[in-house]
C-alpha cells in the first residue's frame, strides 16, 4: 500500500513483479490513476481514492509554493493530506484483510501498521528515503544543513511526529467505523521491520539507527514499454539531447519555467526532450520536443543529461542510467537527493527552481555535459548499481515473517 505521487508509486510495481516472479501473491493498492503501471506485471491492483494530482492542482495545493521554507511546506501537506488519509482508509482496510502480510510504503506508515495491528497479521515497511532520526543528517524533507548530531535526530522526530499527527484520525477511525483495534506502540522504535529502496552506495545506513531497518537496494520500476516513434526519430535525428522533467512537481507559472529551459538549451548548445509532466511545461522548435509520459529505462541512457526535479524515483532512474543530471529541486526530500548527486560527482551542483534562469541552467548543463568527469562517475556508479539486488532483502524479510 502506498499514497502519493508516481514517484510515490512506480518502485514497488517492479518490486511487486519481483515478488510474483518468485512464487507470491501481490496486490498493489494505491491511486485509481496508477493501474497502468502494473499492467502485464502479473501485480493486482486495488484502487484508493483522492487524485493526487487534482489535489496539487486544488486551492490547497497550489498554497504549497506559498511557504519558503521545508518546514513550512510539510505543514501545508500535513494539512491537506489529512482528509484524504481518512478517506483512503476504507479501501486500505478492505484490501488489507485479503492479505497474509502487509508492505507499507512509507508515505501510509503509521495508518498501514495500525492496520495491520488491528488485523493481526505482519506488516514490513518499504521506505523510499530515510525517515527515521538519525544524527548523521537532518530530516530529508527539512533541507540539506547539518543541525548537528542532536539537532539532526531532534528534526527526524519532529518529522515524525509530524507523520503520525498527518494519520491519527483515520487511525482512530479504524476502530469506531471498522472495529479495528491498535494498541499503539512504543516511541523511538519502528512499528514494523523496514526495508529501503535505495543503494548504500548512494546513502549509507546511518550508523545510529536500530536494529530493524535495513537498505535494500534499488527496487526499479516495472517497465516494458517502448519508446513512442517520435521520441525515436528525434534521437536518430542528431546528438544525444538532455532531458528535461520536473516529474510530479508543480511549479506557479509553467510558462515562465518552459521560457528559461528553452533559452537555456540553445545558449549551451544542446538539444532537448521536455516532459510536460505535472507541471505543465512546453516547448516547441525543431531542435525540442515536447513529451507526455515516457519510460525513462530506455531513455536516459541515450541523453547527454538529465535536468529534473530530484524526486526519489528520478534521482535513482538517473543513477541508473550513468548519465550526468542537474538536479533542479522544488520541495520536500529533492534538495537531499539533489545533494547526494552532487557529493557523489554525478551533478555539477544544485540549482533550486527558485534560482532557476536561462542563465543558470545554461551554465549548469555546460558543466554537466563537457566535463566528461560527470559522466565519468555517473557510468561507474551506474555499473555498480547493476549489480545489486534489491527483492532478495524483500523476500528474505518475508521468509523471515513466515517463519
Amino acid at each position: 500500500m502506498t499514497a502519493g505521487s508516481r514517484g510515490d508509486v512506480a518502485p514497488y510495481t517492479g518490486l511487486g513483479a519481483g515478488l510474483v516472479r518468485a512464487g507470491h501473491q501481490v496486490t498493489l493498492a494505491t491511486h485509481a490513476m496508477f493501474e497502468p503501471l502494473v499492467a502485464g506485471s502479473g501485480v493486482r491492483f486495488h484502487p484508493l481514492p483522492v487524485d493526487p494530482r487534482a489535489e496539487l492542482r486544488s486551492a490547497r495545493g497550489r498554497r504549497l509554493h506559498d511557504a519558503r521554507t521545508g518546514a513550512g511546506k510539510l505543514v501545508r501537506l500535513a494539512s491537506m493530506a489529512r482528509g484524504a488519509a481518512d478517506e483512503m482508509t476504507a479501501a486500505l482496510v478492505e484490501v488489507a484483510r485479503e492479505g497474509e502480510v502487509l508492505l507499507v510504503g512509507g508515505a501510509l506508515g503509521p495508518l498501514g501498521y495500525a492496520i495491520a495491528e488491528g488485523l493481526s497479521v505482519p506488516a514490513l515497511g518499504l521506505h523510499l528515503q530515510p525517515l527515521h532520526p538519525t544524527g548523521e543528517f537532518p530530516a530529508p524533507v527539512l533541507g540539506t544543513r547539518s543541525l548537528g548530531t542532536v539537532g539532526n535526530r531532534v528534526s527526524g522526530r519532529a518529522v515524525m511526529a509530524t507523520v503520525e499527527l498527518l494519520f491519527a484520525d483515520a487511525v482512530r477511525s479504524l476502530r469506531r467505523r471498522h472495529g479495528l483495534v491498535a494498541a499503539g506502540r512504543s516511541r523511538g522504535r519502528p512499528a514494523a521491520p523496514v526495508l529501503h529502496g535505495y543503494s548504500e552506495l548512494v546513502v549509507p545506513r546511518p550508523r545510529d539507527w536500530p536494529a530493524g531497518l535495513d537498505v535494500a537496494g534499488y527496487w526499479w520500476p516495472y517497465e516494458t514499454g517502448r519508446l513512442p516513434q517520435d521520441v525515436e526519430e528525434f534521437l536518430a535525428a542528431g546528438a544525444p539531447p538532455v532531458f528535461v522533467g520536473l516529474g510530479s512537481a508543480t511549479v506557479p507559472d509553467p510558462e515562465r519555467v518552459s521560457r528559461e529551459i528553452v533559452t537555456a538549451l540553445r545558449a549551451a548548445g544542446v538539444r532537448g526532450i521536455v516532459q510536460r509532466g505535472w507541471a505543465g511545461l512546453d516547448a516547441v522548435g525543431d531542435d525540442i520536443l515536447t513529451v507526455d509520459e515516457v519510460p525513462h529505462a530506455p531513455l536516459f541512457p541515450r541523453t547527454a543529461a538529465v535536468v529534473h526535479h530530484a524526486g526519489a524515483g528520478t534521482t535513482g532512474a538517473v543513477l541508473r542510467a550513468g548519465v550526468p543530471s542537474v538536479p533542479v529541486p522544488v520541495q520536500f526530500d529533492a534538495g537531499f537527493w539533489a545533494s547526494r548527486l552532487t557529493a557523489l560527482g554525478t551533478a555539477p551542483g544544485v540549482l533550486p527552481l527558485r534560482r532557476l534562469t536561462s542563465g543558470a541552467l545554461a551554465a549548469a548543463l555546460r558543466r554537466a555535459t563537457e566535463d566528461g568527469s560527470h559522466r565519468a562517475r555517473a557510468h561507474a556508479l551506474a555499473g555498480r548499481l547493476a549489480a545489486e539486488d534489491g527483492v532478495a532483502p524483500v523476500l528474505a524479510a518475508l521468509a523471515r515473517l513466515a517463519r
